[in-house]
């Protein structure tokens, strides 16, 4: 089995980061990912990553690509990480696929989106229930929807399909808004907009497709009838596979300033670590630190 220097999971923007810096370090890596862009092919509109006033995350994932292929960046897409550990000073890695070895590792395998968990949320997945706005929205052109969640995300969202649906029904658990006041302002002022808080969704339903969800305030139960339901309430990390690593509380892996997780010579960057804030540009930087770390690494342990 060929050993590389460093394999990379995770094609998102901590995983692009680090593989770019390992190819300017001149390291034999390879990237293993389910997707490139992660995260931040589903975000809408961007205007908090240094050097773009505005780009969209679709285009940023786009420029993220494009990085990757000035420099000729192997990468094993779709290929999904099972296990992860030390046998000896090397790593190894398990996919649905094959088997890899390597002098290290870095995981960056980000977050998935959390389920709603409330009957029909499976049945209609794909069906008029849906967890990307940027990625489905376009579908639900001129159809009544309903977002699901009050942070940042979901605001995100909403804004989005506000655009291009006669009316946006937002769904919040909490008694108000949690997201970055700028979005909240943004939101409020939408007419086509309304805000449902203190609420829950208790069951979506439909015949083929999505018709209406049940909602519940108080004790009390509407019924809203519409097309199209964004689930839009956190995160889950991708770290069900690194088992064998000390993770916190919500299972993200937990890492040092340097990166380094309980394994030496594995490495953990973005959003699947506990790292406080998750951000793209946050995510950039710890897969920079990262590779970072594992070239030292290399070097200390003189391969």
């Amino acid at each position: 089995m060929k050993v590389y220097d460093l394999i990379i999971l995770g094609g998102g923007p901590a995983g692009i980061t680090a593989a770019i810096y390992a190819a300017r370090k001149k390291l034999d890596f390879l990237v293993i990912t389910l997707d490139v862009g992660g995260q931040a092919a589903w975000s809408g509109d961007i205007e908090n990553y240094t050097g773009y006033q505005f780009i969209t995350g679709p285009d940023l994932a786009l420029k993220f690509q494009e990085h990757m292929d000035v420099f000729g960046i192997a990468v094993k897409n779709p290929e999904r990480a099972v296990d992860v550990y030390k046998e000896g000073d090397l790593v190894k890695i398990k996919t649905d696929l094959g088997e890899y070895c390597a002098k290290s590792a870095i995981i960056a395998t980000g977050k998935r989106p959390r389920p709603l968990s409330v009957p029909g949320e499976s049945e209609f997945k794909n069906k008029g229930v849906t967890y990307c706005a940027i990625c489905d929205g376009p579908i639900y052109k001129s159809k009544d929807v309903l977002v699901v969640g009050g942070g940042n995300s979901a605001l995100d969202a909403v804004i989005a399909l506000a655009r291009i649906c006669p009316k946006v029904h937002v769904v919040n658990m909490t008694e108000s808004l949690t997201a970055d006041a700028v979005m909240v302002e943004a939101v409020t002022v939408l007419p086509n907009v309304v805000v449902h808080n203190d609420t829950r969704v208790k069951a979506i339903y439909g015949e083929a497709f999505v018709s209406g969800v049940v909602l519940k305030k108080n004790g009390k139960e509407e019924d809203i009838k519409v097309e199209g339901v964004f689930i839009e309430i956190g995160l889950i990390p991708n770290s069900n596979f690194a088992s064998r690593l000390k993770a916190n509380e919500h299972n993200e892996i937990i890492v040092d300033c340097n990166n380094n997780t309980s394994l030496s010579g594995i490495f953990a960057a973005g959003d699947v670590t506990n790292v406080a804030e998750k951000q793209i540009i946050i995510a950039c930087g710890e897969g920079a630190k990262a590779c970072l770390a594992a070239a030292s690494y290399l070097v200390r342990k003189k391969w």
